[in-house]
């Protein structure tokens, strides 16, 4: 029998169909990859017990005939999103060992359709890093090495967890949130295929707040097909989510192979920026050959605003979690330090459940949102926003279908080599227009640097239209080929 951990999701899918292995057999041999794979740290709760239940009950359903569309195929969750009776953290001391009562929206469409939970998977705490290093519970380390040196790399943030994960084989598919790059960033870092849908596609319920208006969540997986299919069991109207979109689910998969004959393919000329790496330019214009060689017609457009896009993001991002992260005091769950009144308790619990960049985001929120400087940042910032909104809406009036770019300024960089705030933030320069915007955007892997570890490419479409960039996403797959670390671990 292959080994079972090396099968895409798709391909676990028919097999189970087939009759070929059982969803326990399946789910025992991730639960051994987990096991082995520990120097990730990619996994900070293992739920063993649960998962072969959860297999167990869709196998007697397969059995039946009554499989749902993920019936019995092992996923890892992203420690941001709640789960009933198991342990939720999002990576901060804050929250303790807090259990949540409920499950959120996404993961229980997720079990609906036949899914098995294999554990939940670190991140940076809050979502709030580019690298999963501000993790309460550990960096972790990603599973590609450059080649001939065994320096640890991260795995990119905030999902860094579902990205290693994914990539070292340890689940069939995991789950993800993108805030400013959390999804698509991970993804080329480590040689997978990550999505961030449209805001409003997929419930925000249950997931662990950072910034409501940018926050989305979406899945991460081997090949474009396999994100397609974890896409449509993720994304639907949720009216307990007052963002959530009323749209009509389209089945992904179908759009998989589709022609992209006669698209339009922009190329802002904004994000060719000065000292941009030879690498990633090169990479960028094979990305655009192999689009244009499958049919797709290429122009050249402007984003002017682009340049502002990081700043206004690290005002608007850092206000909201600094009112989204207020509930955090010390008084209704998770840790509380003593205090000789309230004030000292708020105080003492905060300063001793907070990392380090969460303190930094929280104190830049509180003061852009300050009296006297609300209108300076803070509304200067929002006005920005719309200003790059529109740049995209003027791009696609004119019939452009999708936008490629870059995912990444580089690959992925060596664990405590930016110790900088702003260098690390200059990480989501490909990816923040993105959220700010709005739009949906996937990270395809397309090649390697010159020390063999992977880069992305980026493809933003337009709104509710995913379904394009599936179509766009596999045939710069296709030309690409697939890409997996050698293990060590």
């Amino acid at each position: 029998m292959t080994d079972l951990t090396s099968l895409t999701l798709a391909e676990a899918r028919d097999g189970l169909k087939a009759k070929a292995f059982t969803s326990l057999e399946l789910t025992d041999a991730h639960l051994a990859a987990v096991e082995q794979a520990r120097a990730l740290n990619a996994f900070v709760l293992e739920t063993p017990d649960e998962a072969r239940m959860m297999a167990r009950a869709a196998d007697i359903k397969i059995g039946k005939g009554e499989g749902g569309p993920l019936s019995g195929l092992p996923l890892g969750i992203k420690d941001l999103f709640a789960t009933k009776g198991v342990r939720t953290t999002a990576c901060s001391k804050i929250l303790g060992n807090f259990v949540p009562p409920y499950e959120s929206t996404v993961t229980s469409q997720l079990w609906r359709d036949g899914a098995v939970m294999l554990g939940k998977l670190n991140n940076d705490e809050f979502a709030m890093g580019s690298s999963n290093e501000t993790s309460a519970l550990g960096s972790v380390v990603n599973p590609w090495r450059r080649e001939g040196a065994n320096t640890k790399l991260v795995p990119g943030g905030s999902s860094g967890g579902s990205a290693a994960a994914v990539a070292a084989g340890l689940c069939v598919g995991a789950t993800g949130t993108d805030t400013g790059g959390s999804i698509r960033q991970p993804a080329a870092f480590t040689g997978i295929v990550g999505i961030k849908p449209t805001y409003g596609r997929c419930s925000r319920w249950g997931i662990v707040a950072f910034a409501s208006s940018l926050d989305q969540a979406g899945p991460f997986a081997r090949t474009v097909r396999d994100t397609a299919i974890l896409m449509r069991s993720m994304a639907g109207y949720d009216p307990k989510d007052s963002t959530s979109a009323n749209q009509p689910v389209p089945d992904f998969e179908a759009a998989v192979g589709q022609s992209v004959k006669g698209m339009k393919i922009g190329i802002p000329r904004e994000y060719r920026l000065d000292g941009m790496s030879a690498e990633i330019e090169k990479l960028w214009g094979r990305g655009a050959e192999w689009l244009k060689a499958a049919g797709a017609e290429l122009v050249e457009v402007s984003l002017p605003h682009t340049r502002y896009a990081l700043p206004a993001y690290y005002i608007v991002a850092p206000a909201e979690a600094s009112s989204n992260l207020a509930r955090y005091d010390g008084v209704r769950y998770g840790l509380r330090e003593p205090g000789r009144n309230i004030i000292e308790m708020y105080e003492n619990t905060r300063a001793a459940g907070f990392g380090a960049e969460v303190r930094r985001r929280v104190m830049i929120g509180t003061y852009v949102l300050s009296a006297g400087y609300y209108d300076a940042y803070y509304l200067r910032a929002q006005k920005v926003r719309t200003l790059i909104k529109k740049d995209f809406e003027d791009c696609f009036a004119t019939g452009v279908h999708a936008i490629l770019t870059p995912a990444t300024p580089s690959a992925a960089f060596g664990i405590g080599e930016k110790a900088d705030p702003i260098e690390m933030y200059l990480n989501d320069i490909f990816t923040v227009p993105v959220n700010m915007a709005g739009l949906p955007g996937i990270a395809v892997p397309a090649g390697k640097d010159g020390q063999g570890l992977p880069l992305g490419l980026q493809l933003i479409g337009r709104p509710f239209e995913e379904s394009t960039l599936f179509s766009l996403g596999e045939v710069i797959e296709q030309a690409a080929g697939r890409f997996t670390p050698t293990r060590w671990w």
